[in-house]
């Protein structure tokens, strides 16, 4: 066998009182794609940010082609041969800029590269970079003109413009479509075959399936497996998370029962003839409070449009909605969250947390934010009201922290899902929208999340907007299937039979 390309080798990292990893080994060689489970909090983001050059490990050894590899910024570990996709698209693009100059951003911010090179050399020059890819766009747009997805790509062919030794993805599906998604594979089959190692984080069983050549666990800082296909991937959840998956099938069956109980009485939220844009197709829609509905559709299908209109931070083209029997048109957010109708955003960083420059930017300021003037009517916050919600918060979604003012940018990805979702459960809703609840969030947590949504779904009616089957379904009591802005209505069994034959 070739030598490893990577080699880690009993590597710790500590914060403080906390141990992040402890005495970790890993090897990766030439075109193996290694897939790195573990729970949210066990320590997958700390190895990936020492191996990006953002940590310093406090202890072991890292060879990178047989030498030691100890890079000093994540610029330095690009150059020595390892290259970055984070799961936070917002840190590694400049939205203002072009797409052409965010392909090119690293050469652009290379002290030795040339400043004034033309813009249309820049497009000439970044045009094979987006094609690898599979990105066909106007490179002269500005990036903010470009879906999540697109965005994501656009992170993808700049690490791949180093042509790196190692590519760690971390979670590099989550914003994209099942063709986009596709795609993606097929481009890893190819970066396998040219001896790139390749290092995937990934929640999504479906992905880890697809690619995954061999999977290592990590669970509270410590390799627990290493697992060579073939793979049984249910026992690898249950080692990740250290106990069997509860399954939410009795909950499911209770919450459906107490739907369809229900069904007769007047719908809490209801649309008639919406259309989302001129050219789409008018559709109605009844959601029952007690009642879960999961939307299901592809990526850019129009599911996060629907949900903007329902929530105030966007317009339908036609159409009317209700809620609770009156007409429901909300001029803003502000007029949704104050008439009990929240949202939970797709994108996390973009619509519900704070740069951690913000000085509130901590869980209790997070959760507190949406309901300043309703918790402080004359202006004065009181810390201990806010302190004693985000430790109910903290309890109930099980947040992995060391307190209510821990910085949202030390929590791991998963646990920042959670207290997304926490925020929206400090006081009570009408009406809750949760856009792409479970991104990042382990098998584990999912499940655990899964049972608090549904132990509180009688107080309200809710709406899950997803573009995972398996999410939709664990979920839901009905699933309705929205294609390109066209809703076509089937009942959970009929749809479960489909997709299983």
């Amino acid at each position: 066998m070739t030598a490893p390309i990577l080699t880690v080798a009993a590597v710790s990292k500590r914060f403080g009182p906390t141990v992040a990893l402890d005495r970790v080994d890993l090897s990766i060689r030439a075109g193996e794609v290694v897939a790195l489970m573990g729970a949210n909090g066990a320590g997958k983001s700390t190895l990936v940010k020492i191996l990006s050059g953002v940590y310093g490990p406090d202890g072991g050894e890292l060879w990178l082609r047989g030498q030691p590899f100890r890079p000093a910024s994540p610029h330095d570990a690009k150059q020595l041969g390892i290259a970055t996709v984070h799961q936070s698209i917002a840190d590694a693009v400049v939205p203002t800029l072009s797409i052409a100059d965010n392909l090119l951003l690293d050469r652009l911010c290379d002290p030795t590269s040339p400043w004034r090179v033309p813009p249309a050399v820049r497009r000439q020059t970044a045009a094979p970079l987006a094609a690898r890819v599979g990105l066909d766009v106007d490179l002269a747009a500005p990036l903010a003109s470009l879906s999540l997805a697109s965005q994501q790509l656009v992170t993808l062919a700049r690490a791949l413009a180093t042509r790196p030794a190692l590519l760690i993805l971390d979670e590099p599906t989550a914003s994209l479509s099942a063709p986009e998604a596709e795609r993606l594979f097929g481009l890893i089959d190819r970066l396998r075959a040219e001896g790139v190692a390749i290092l995937l984080v990934s929640h999504r069983l479906g992905d880890l399936r697809r690619v995954a050549g061999r999977v290592t666990i990590v669970r509270d800082g410590r390799i627990v497996a290493d697992l060579p296909a073939p793979i049984d991937f249910d026992a690898a959840v249950e080692t990740m998370i250290g106990r069997p998956l509860r399954s939410n099938a009795a909950a499911n069956a209770n919450a459906t029962a107490a739907a369809a109980a229900t069904a007769a009485s007047s719908a809490c939220f209801s649309v008639r003839d919406l259309q989302l844009t001129s050219a789409s197709v008018p559709f109605d829609l009844d959601v029952q409070r007690g009642e879960i509905v999961a939307i299901a559709g592809p990526v850019g299908g129009g599911k996060s449009r629907f949900a903007r209109a329902i929530f105030g931070a966007g317009r339908a083209a036609s159409g009317t909605m209700t809620l609770d029997g009156k007409a429901w048109r909300p001029r803003s957010p502000a007029d949704a969250i104050r008439a009990g109708v929240f949202l939970a955003g797709e994108d996390r960083w973009r619509t519900s947390l704070f740069p951690d420059s913000v000085p509130f930017a901590s869980i209790a300021g997070t959760l507190s934010f949406p309901f300043l003037s309703r918790w402080f009517k004359y202006g004065g916050l009181k810390r201990a009201r806010e302190q004693r919600a985000a430790l109910e918060a903290i309890e109930r979604f099980g947040i992995r922290c060391t307190g209510p003012d821990d910085r949202l940018n030390r929590l791991s990805g998963g646990n920042q899902q959670k207290v997304v979702l926490a925020r929206w459960h400090t006081q009570p809703a009408r009406l809750l929208l949760l856009d792409e609840p479970f991104q990042g969030v382990d098998a584990g947590a999912r499940a655990d999340i899964v049972d608090t949504l549904r132990r509180h779904a009688q107080e309200r009616a809710t709406l899950v907007f997803v573009s995972d089957l398996e999410e939709a379904f664990e979920i839901a009591d009905r699933v309705v299937r929205f294609d390109r802005a066209t809703l076509d209505r089937v009942s959970q069994s009929d749809f479960t039979s489909h997709a299983r034959s």
